[in-house]
This record gives C-alpha cells, structure tokens and sequence, in this order.
C-alpha cells in the first residue's frame, strides 16, 4: 500500500501556509492590499481578485469560519514573517540550571570551591539545583546532610534565594536556588580580568606580606673573561690534553 511522503522537516510542516489554488475552502473572507476587508468571495473570485493586482491568495487564518485570506505577494509575507518570529525570540528569556553536588563529609576546601562557583551562577542570572547525595552507611544520620546544605543556603543567602526547603528525595537531598535580583544582589566573587596576577606572596618575619610580581627580572649574565681560549670558553675534552698549551693564533 502505497502511503504519502512525508515532510522533509518538523518546521517547514509546522510553518506550511496556503497560497492560490492550494486553499481548501469554497469560500474565504478576504483582506485586501491596502488592509481593508473586501467582505466573504468565494475562493475563484479571491483568486482573480489578487490576479488582478499583481499579488497572490495567502491563508492567513486557517482556523476561522471562513478562513481569512489575504492579497499579498507571498515572498514578501514570508519575509515579514521570519522577522516578527525573530523578534519574538529575542524577548524570550530562557533560564538555565547549573547543578552543585555536595556529601555530608565533605572537605572545607571542596565546599568553599562549590560555593564560589554556586556564586558566578547565581551571577549570571542562572538557577542553582544544590543536591546532596548520602552514601552507604551516612543514609543512617540524614540530620549532617541538612547540616550541610543550611550551611551552603545561608552562604548563598546574599546571591540568591531557595525556591522552597530542602527535602530529602531518595537518597539525597534536593533544593532549588533562584538569583536575587540586581539591585539586592552582591557583586560577582570573579576577579576582574584587568587586575594584574600575583605569582607568590612572601611572609616577612614581622608578620606582613611582600607580593613578588608575576615576571621577575632575570638576573644580568656576565660578560665572558679572556682566559686565552678562542671564544673566552674553555674548550670541551680530555683532562690531560697534550694540545692544550698549542699556540692556535695565526700570523698574517
């Protein structure tokens, strides 16, 4: 049994609109070129009414009772319509979501690294999923757990705010972080990209810091000593050489 081919594209189905003698209805309300509505033709009259002026029938409202048509050249209304799409794009906000994973054992420096990235999300007008994850036998003090994650929410407390409390899901614990707005939001924790970096810092025996640049100049070579070797260099080979008090200077 032989079937219809299907579309090429999801898009260009969704987008399919029809033009001339592609419109299924018998009769159609037309909008004429200048905007002004020319009353219910049927679709033989409509067609040779936009014969008549240069343009095509366009289905612009499928869905009405009787489609609504109108008398415009098809490129051009293709063209207006990509670029009302494009606009409406660009208004929509899509929001992303960086997920931070926690364990109720976790090390100092680890849950300060977690943090400070949990902070340039929220930053970033990004969404936070913290989740912590109980491992074996720590399933049994679920108390630490949410030690844990109170501890993580009340450092973001300045960056952004928990959609709801944390609730035990499993075997872990979940909870969403939205930012604050900017004005009650704090500064971004990443340095700025102009500071000059800083290689080391040295502690002096009084109790403060010297900070070393990151380039430190490189010491000065000193020239090379006439030692009566060709080049100032002490030429490369046996300890005992019976060459080495040869005169190698030429006369001219």
């Amino acid at each position: 049994m032989s079937r219809p081919y299907s579309p090429r594209s999801s898009a260009s189905a969704g987008s399919f609109v029809r033009v001339n003698g592609k419109i299924r209805a018998r009769e159609v309300r037309v909008i004429g070129v200048d905007g002004k509505q020319l009353g219910v033709l049927s679709l033989q009259d409509a067609i040779n009414a936009a014969r008549a002026n240069g343009v095509d029938l366009v289905e612009v409202a499928a869905t009405a009772t009787p489609p609504v048509c109108r008398l415009v050249d098809f490129g051009k209304y293709r063209y207006e319509q990509a670029k009302r799409d494009k606009e409406a794009r660009k208004h929509q906000h899509s929001t992303k979501v960086k997920e931070v994973q926690l364990s109720p054992s976790i090390d100092p420096h680890d849950f300060g690294v977690k943090l400070h990235h949990a902070m340039e999300f929220l930053c970033e007008e990004m969404k936070v999923k913290v989740t912590l994850r109980f491992r074996g036998r720590e399933l049994a003090h679920p108390e630490f757990g949410f030690q844990v994650v109170e501890k993580f929410l009340k450092e973001l407390a300045s960056y952004g705010h928990p959609d709801a409390p944390p609730k035990k899901i499993g075997k872990g614990i979940n909870v969403m972080v939205s930012p604050l707005p900017r004005n009650k939001r704090a500064k971004n924790p990443r340095p700025q990209e102009g500071a000059a970096p800083l290689s080391a810092v040295r502690d002096k025996s009084d109790g403060e810091a010297e900070r070393l640049p990151a380039n430190p100049a490189k010491p000065k070579k000193s020239p090379p000593q006439d030692n009566g070797y060709p080049g100032g260099e002490q030429p490369s080979g046996f300890a005992n050489n019976p060459f080495s008090q040869v005169d190698l200077k030429v006369e001219q």
